[in-house]
């Protein structure tokens, strides 16, 4: 039963002595009226009767018959249905998860929404990486601020529905008057736990890179329009809704200088960084040309390694570039989808879980992956480790923490990814009574990964309900899809 779209950018009040640096999203608006709940001030959620409440608390606990209870955005008490069940008097709504499995939301590490507005487009759906690129690049150089935004919502709404309540986006490409608050505003709109990348391209194909030279920009623009959307949104808090990513786009776009300013500038105000690195033979082939190094390397060069750090892809990382990664702190963000469709190889996860490099999952952008299921990306992780590394290299509950833990540390968060008390209110929920289920049920958690990917049945994100029944509430579906698919054909046709 989906409804017009609302805003979701309602502040809650934090419990620390610390001020915000931000600008409040749209004004809030009330959520529609779905099912039988009490309006108050406090608001309070019981979920109760999981099959299996899967919390990855420190002992990976799974709870037969559990609950949650949750108090505005945060989560208060988890255990089982029978010490629970007496906060329903108190709850202002709950929900009865009998059937249903019961996780942590998943987290997103690496995206580009604005591609899916260029699925499956003709002239890019065979060739590697740089093919790929130099083919996309005249189309996504017609973008507007209104294709930003709707493809942004496109892609959460994709992933929200797919289990995903936290993600990262990286936007490096800013044509006619694309600003990223484009994707801020609809992060804010349909509610989604935001890490908004600010990405860059300097170098284009006239200074050797790979961009065509009307999609790059200056460096000091780029640096002065980082420290704005620093200023204007960046959000310290504990349970934070949106925060700010310093992100060049890769070695083949941006300068050393640009590199190590961006890095300097997210040091300066403690923000993560992010960028692309040995993505394939080609990326790795151009570092050693261009750098006489390997990205690894070039990255640490760059001032590019470290616990604030993050890097996408990094299927051809040698053993000195594990090891590296490992001693720094430095994270991963593993694509096996797109990182099959591109021809790119299969990243040596298991090699750098094991050396103790931290690993998130991400779908990368929806033209190297043409979807945005991270439920799917979970199975896919597990099996292409398996292909690569053999029929032991990744279990489904590993698979299922690279997806929670492990996003949540790789965007250097302490406060998603597990369900227990004091963590943020970001709980989904699939439910199990479904033929893709059927004669799956001796192992409901491994099920959710090892059969068809399912859509959720709930997901409540920063205490609020966001799909209600398998309905997203925030967004109407219907009217986006048609908007989304009128800009897709606009974009498509401005490059002819």
């Amino acid at each position: 039963m989906p409804c017009e779209w609302v805003a979701a950018a309602e502040k809650e009040p934090v419990g620390i002595d610390f001020t915000p640096v931000g600008m409040p999203g749209p004004a809030p608006v009330p959520p529609p009226t779905l099912g039988t709940k009490k309006t108050t001030m406090n608001r309070t959620l019981l979920i109760k009767h999981a099959k299996v409440l899967v919390t990855m608390n420190d002992a990976r606990e799974e709870i037969p018959d559990g609950a949650v209870f949750v108090r505005n955005n945060v989560i208060e008490q988890v255990g089982g249905s029978a010490d629970l069940l007496h906060l329903a008097e108190q709850a202002g709504e709950v929900i009865d998860a009998s059937g249903h499995v019961v996780l942590p939301g998943l987290i997103n590490t690496h995206h580009h929404m604005y591609q899916s507005l260029t699925r499956v487009i003709p002239a890019a759906q065979n060739g590697e990486l740089f093919n790929w690129l130099t083919n996309l690049y005249p189309i996504w150089a017609n973008l507007t601020p209104q294709m930003i935004h709707t493809s942004t919502l496109t892609a959460m709404n994709e992933l929200i529905m797919s289990g995903c309540t936290t993600s990262s986006d990286h936007l490096y490409i800013y044509p006619d008057a694309c600003r990223l608050d484009d994707s801020i505003e609809a992060a804010q709109q349909i509610g989604m736990r935001f890490h908004a990348a600010r990405g860059s391209m300097s170098i284009g194909q006239s200074k050797g890179g790979l961009p065509p030279d009307r999609v790059v920009e200056n460096e000091n623009d780029i640096l002065h329009d980082t420290q704005r959307v620093i200023e204007t949104y960046h959000d310290y808090s504990r349970h934070a809704m949106l925060r700010i990513v310093v992100a060049p786009c890769s070695p083949f776009t941006v300068s050393r200088d640009l590199m190590r300013e961006s890095a300097s500038l997210a040091r300066s105000h403690k923000l993560s960084l992010h960028t692309h690195v040995a993505e394939n033979i080609s990326d790795v082939a151009y570092s050693r040309e261009k750098f006489n190094m390997t990205p690894a390397q070039y990255a640490e060069d760059c001032g590019l390694v470290g616990h604030d750090v993050w890097h996408a892809h990094c299927v051809q990382l040698d053993a000195a570039g594990i090891d590296l990664f490992a001693r720094t702190g430095t994270g991963v963000a593993h694509c096996p989808c797109s990182n099959m469709r591109l021809g790119s190889g299969i990243a040596p996860v298991r090699k750098m879980i094991d050396a103790g490099v931290s690993v998130g999952l991400g779908v990368d952008g929806s033209a190297s992956n043409d979807g945005g299921h991270l439920l799917g990306e979970v199975r896919q992780a597990m099996l292409l480790q398996r292909v690569g590394f053999g029929p032991d290299a990744m279990t489904a509950r590993q698979a299922l923490e690279i997806a929670t833990l492990g996003g949540a540390k790789v965007l250097g968060r302490d406060d998603i990814g597990a369900i227990r008390p004091g963590m943020s209110a970001d709980i989904v929920l699939f439910d199990m009574n479904r033929i893709d289920y059927a004669g799956a049920l001796h192992d409901p958690v491994a099920a959710l990964v090892f059969c068809n990917p399912a859509n959720v049945a709930w997901s409540i994100i920063n205490g609020k309900v966001v799909v209600r029944e398998g309905h997203c509430v925030t967004v109407d579906s219907g009217v986006l899809r048609e908007r989304h698919n009128k800009l897709a054909r606009e974009l498509a046709e401005a490059a002819r």
